[in-house]
């Protein structure tokens, strides 16, 4: 009855509501709350719970993890900084491209985290709004998510489409030109967005209040120069600048990768740990070989051994082979201590994200096995008419649920009963990447902090913040691009 499916949907929003509060692992304790409730109350019988992805998550966790202890992640970093720096008049598109980049390869947006203020400074040195690159290289992160064959939203995607015979790289000749294509659009339309620095009041006011550094004066008169189509002696003269004074031309800019005293932070944080001299280079060359090897298996099922059945092993079993078998060798080969891999930032992570699924994803799993008969019913015509219309359900899906691999888990069944093939799920996949509609997300907190220049932000109406725009651009494009490609390789 209509009324059941509205009252468990009303329980489900509450208990996703009431966990967000609360924030991190709590949003899949409340899942349970919210399992308890349609199990005793409503007297429906829960669905199987997504184990599956729980032990991909796990698995990718512990190779992820285990890097980042012997400071394989640090590594990473250290090379996304070196190229930020080397284009830095071009950051608003170069920065969210390596954001992309180093997401798709890591399978998770943590590594976004430390690149944020050399972003920032960047920007800033080159008298580019800072906003610009960091609100694209921010949904950037969240695109790649959505094309990393290691992510656990991927897991969960594998998970639902593996049944029809749809493979890891069909899934990324898709999801990965078509989420790279959104980044670039989103990436283009933030190049003018918003003030310049030097228009900009609240930037005057914060630099006047000492809050932060003015633009480098020679920025300053380049940019004045060529706006204004005069001299750059007469754009320092009209600053007041001497021209053979070189003390305001430079500024220092923040390194995510190098200590005060000038050894490089992978090599104390693995030292730290108690691994080996090059085990920031070894972990990563293991976890990345992991990853290409992963993509092979997935693109060539007569080389995987046998399963079950005698056929060959599922993708998503492999990969949770590999995954721990490649910290095992992170280990074996570095030495590093395994107590600081079970406490690392990815670790804690991996833990929230894999109670997440169980809670969040389960809950979801069981209101809408429930009601399956009603909601398909309800919504196969739309649905058949109008294809797209399930890429706004996934939007909105993942605005409440704050999770890819909880949001793919939850719908994606519900779009292959509804009738669309594996190619139009894989197309519309990025539509998952609604987190940042609500300036609550982890990496968009980061960014706002991390922005000095006061342009990164929340409007009045909430809703108008810094990374509406891009965020919303980039899905649009994604989808767009996912549905054309979609159609020509099937």
């Amino acid at each position: 009855m209509t009324w059941i499916l509205i009252a468990e949907l009303a329980v489900m929003l509450a208990c996703i509501w009431l966990g967000s509060r609360h924030g991190g692992i709590a949003l899949g304790f409340w899942g349970g709350v919210g399992l308890l409730i349609i199990t005793f109350v409503f007297r429906e019988a829960p669905a199987k719970p997504p184990v599956d992805v729980m032990l991909i998550i796990l698995a990718v966790t512990c190779a992820t993890a285990t890097m980042q202890a012997a400071g394989g992640i640090a590594f990473f970093v250290r090379m996304a900084e070196k190229i930020i720096k080397r284009y830095p008049e071009r950051i608003t598109i170069i920065a969210p491209l390596v954001a992309y980049l180093f997401t798709f390869a890591a399978g998770t947006g943590h590594i976004l985290y430390p690149l944020l203020p050399v972003i920032h400074d960047t920007a800033l040195r080159n008298g580019i709004r800072p906003e610009r690159p960091m609100t694209v290289s921010v949904v950037a992160s969240l695109q790649g998510i959505t094309a990393s064959p290691v992510s656990a939203a991927m897991a969960a995607f594998i998970v639902v489409v593996e049944t029809q015979g749809y493979s890891l790289p069909k899934i990324m000749l898709i999801a990965v030109p078509a989420t790279l294509i959104g980044v670039i659009v989103a990436a283009l339309v933030m190049l003018r967005w918003g003030k310049e620095l030097e228009d900009d009041p609240e930037f005057q006011r914060r630099v006047a209040a000492g809050e932060v550094e003015d633009i480098p004066v020679m920025v300053r008169a380049q940019r004045k120069a060529r706006r204004e189509k005069i001299s750059m002696d007469a754009a320092l003269a009209e600053l007041g600048h001497d021209p053979d004074s070189e003390a305001d031309s430079q500024v220092a800019v923040a390194s995510a990768s190098v200590s005060a005293d000038g050894r490089l932070e992978e090599d104390i944080l693995a030292e730290k740990n108690g691994a080996r001299p090059g085990s920031p280079r070894i972990t990563a060359a293991v976890f990345l070989a992991t990853v290409v090897l992963v993509v092979v298996f997935g693109a060539f099922p007569g080389l995987r051994p046998p399963g079950e059945d005698g056929e060959p092993m599922g993708i998503a079993l492999l990969l949770q082979i590999l995954m721990l078998s490649a910290a095992a060798i992170m280990v074996a080969v570095t030495h590093v201590k395994v107590g600081p891999i079970a406490s690392s930032s990815i670790a804690r992570t991996g833990v929230i994200a894999l109670v997440g699924i169980f809670g969040l994803a389960w809950l979801g799993l069981t209101v809408i096995a429930a009601n399956e008969e009603l909601i398909v019913g309800g919504l196969e015509g739309l649905v058949t008419e109008r294809p797209w219309t399930f890429a706004v359900a996934l939007f909105a899906c993942s605005i409440v649920l704050f999770s890819q691999a909880s949001t793919t888990r939850t719908l994606m069944p519900l779009g292959l009963s509804l009738g669309l093939g594996p190619a139009s799920l894989a197309a519309m996949w990025p539509a998952v990447n609604g987190a940042f509609f609500l300036p609550t997300y982890g990496t968009i907190v980061a960014a706002m902090n991390f922005d000095r220049t006061g342009t990164t932000g929340i409007g009045k109406f909430v809703f108008n913040h810094s990374f509406m725009v891009p965020g919303v651009t980039a899905v649009v494009a994604a989808v767009a691009s996912g549905l054309a490609i979609a159609g020509v390789v099937g």
